[in-house]
């Protein structure tokens, strides 16, 4: 209700929350009794602290907003995110944002296409597997050629541990996107975790030719397409809004990561009524202030 989204861990991080280091059975006891002892203050000091971090994604989203080509500075956006403590959680989240609002702008802006076709000696297999081909290629015997617009996704909200992927094309590269420098263990861990052999990784910074000397060394360097870093993308975002083309990359840029942020963090729409209505502003305590 807070988020404005559905549960989508497993029932075992659920779990986790029981566990030792969180919030054990005997703490969430101690919790209980002093929430009821104080008439709720325990209740109203957590919800306060998520209205707190809604005001300050609300501060971000503005500035988005409120800013031009002219004026926007994508690593004023992501310091923000690094500085705020409410919003520091979410730092990987907005990097996935600036980044998915880059490649998607310029993929639409290029108007880049991707072809399917067959080999033409295939064309008695391509018969024989028709309803196949046409169901999963969109292609058939008569047309055994098919052109769309090519296509960046992002597969949004996911557990903060899945090492798994960010974005996905429709034309190859798997994107996986860490608000981290890029070591050898992190490169190993992205390259095991994704099953893919065109792997495009966007990281704070890293020492590049070093990790390719030890990708090199292991065997994987050539399922890594590429290393973007934190510098790319601020090349890129002055380009796009202050450059040669900004005419027609900076509007769409801007209304691109406006537009993900608020899917991302549906709880900037408003504070749900039902927790209005427990009036939570009116519960005053000195201990839980």
């Amino acid at each position: 209700m807070l988020l404005g989204q559905i549960c989508t861990s497993s029932a075992k991080f659920q779990d986790n929350l029981f566990e030792a280091n969180a919030i054990p059975p005997q703490v969430l006891q101690i919790l209980g009794d002093e929430n009821v002892k104080t008439n709720g203050a325990v209740e109203a000091y957590i919800y306060d602290r998520f209205s707190n971090k809604h005001a300050q994604l609300a501060t971000a989203l503005d500035y988005c907003r409120n800013s031009t080509a002219a004026d926007f500075k994508v690593l004023d956006l992501i310091n923000s995110f690094r500085v705020e403590s409410g919003l520091k959680r979410s730092i990987d989240k907005i990097y996935e944002i600036v980044v998915f609002a880059m490649f998607s702008t310029l993929v639409s802006a290029l108007e880049l296409k991707v072809e399917i076709s067959i080999n033409p000696n295939k064309h008695e297999l391509l018969t024989e597997f028709s309803d196949f081909a046409k169901m999963i290629m969109r292609i058939d015997a008569q047309d055994s050629k098919s052109i769309q617009d090519a296509k960046v996704y992002r597969l949004g909200a996911t557990n903060a541990a899945d090492r798994g992927l960010d974005m996905y094309s429709n034309w190859g590269p798997a994107v996986q996107i860490k608000h981290l420098a890029l070591s050898e263990e992190l490169a190993e861990g992205i390259v095991d975790g994704v099953s893919s052999d065109k792997i495009v990784i966007v990281c704070k910074e890293a020492e590049e030719k070093l990790i390719v000397s030890l990708l090199n060394q292991i065997g994987w360097r050539n399922r890594i397409q590429s290393i973007v870093t934190e510098k790319n993308l601020i090349d890129w975002y002055e380009k796009a809004l202050r450059g040669k083309y900004s005419n027609i990359l900076g509007d769409t840029l801007l209304h691109t990561i406006c537009e993900e942020i608020a899917n991302e963090f549906p709880s900037l729409r408003g504070i749900p009524d039902d927790l209005k209505a427990r009036k939570y502003e009116m519960i005053k305590n000195e201990f839980w202030s």
